[in-house]
């Protein structure tokens, strides 16, 4: 058994679909110590995939992490499939020892891409089940948590992953406010100057802030955000109200604009 493991298991199955629970229940079948904690990101979407495997990878890991994802748009091909066969499943290795084992599509790995030690593809079947997640790969998950090298495939190059898109919305929380693959240090505006922002063929002006309070009530803050650890993300906030909302409810993966007033 590998006591003391903790999977923060990530996938687009959607928020309280069974399907969550099958997977953990494979992977408490095949140890009964092991604790999962289930996040649901909106169908399809690698960004939103990758950005909170960067967030659980690098924001106050626990010892003995693993990230088990599952996002699998299969758009690596787009002719018809034998055998449901899909993106393969890739093992990551951190320089601060967290292990990542997810399928390689899209942007799913591109957040951790800077803090790769090692990358490699994951010796287990990617066709013959629709649900591959369940039925194939948690067997991989716990074998390289016990350390079962046979698990682990080929290198593959850091390289081939996408770096990180910019300007794009990577997640919605709760309260409508907009998570951004947009970095802090990549802004140059001084706290205070107004700005407007274009998303989702709506324009809106808006604030630069360094803290996401310092806009009133119902204004609108593109401010850094809670996510990111010492490299923040910034966020599109509209205090007291759904920024969200206002920008008529976008997607996530949607581009936005940011320009100067």
């Amino acid at each position: 058994m590998t006591k003391g493991v903790f999977i923060q298991l990530i996938a687009d199955y959607g928020i309280g679909d069974p399907s969550f629970g099958e997977v953990i229940q494979k992977l408490m079948l095949l140890d009964p110590t092991v604790r999962v904690n289930p996040t649901s990101v909106p169908k399809f979407s690698t960004i939103a995939t990758g950005f909170w495997t960067a967030q659980f990878a690098l924001v106050n890991p626990p010892k003995e992490l693993i990230i088990y994802t599952n996002t699998a748009p299969r758009k690596d091909n787009k002719d018809s499939r034998k055998g449901n066969e899909g993106e393969k499943l890739v093992y990551a290795l951190l320089k601060n020892s967290v292990k990542v084992i997810g399928v390689n599509a899209g942007y799913c790995f591109s957040f951790i891409k800077p803090h790769l030690k090692e990358l490699h593809f994951v010796n287990v079947a990617n066709k013959g089940s629709q649900f591959r997640s369940r039925d194939f790969y948690p067997e991989a998950v716990m074998g390289i948590a016990k350390g079962e090298a046979g698990f682990i495939g080929t290198a593959l190059a850091p390289s081939l992953i996408p770096d990180v898109p910019g300007e794009r919305i990577a997640f919605i929380d709760g309260y409508g406010n907009l998570k951004t693959t947009t970095r802090r240090s990549h802004i140059h505006f001084t706290a205070g100057d107004p700005i407007r922002i274009e998303l989702n063929g709506i324009r809106r002006t808006a604030y630069f802030t360094d803290g996401t309070f310092q806009v009133r009530e119902g204004e609108i803050a593109f401010a850094p955000g809670s996510s990111g650890g010492d490299h923040q993300f910034m966020e599109i906030f509209m205090r007291g109200l759904s920024a969200w909302k206002e920008f008529g409810k976008p997607a996530v993966e949607q581009e936005f604009t940011v320009q100067s007033l």
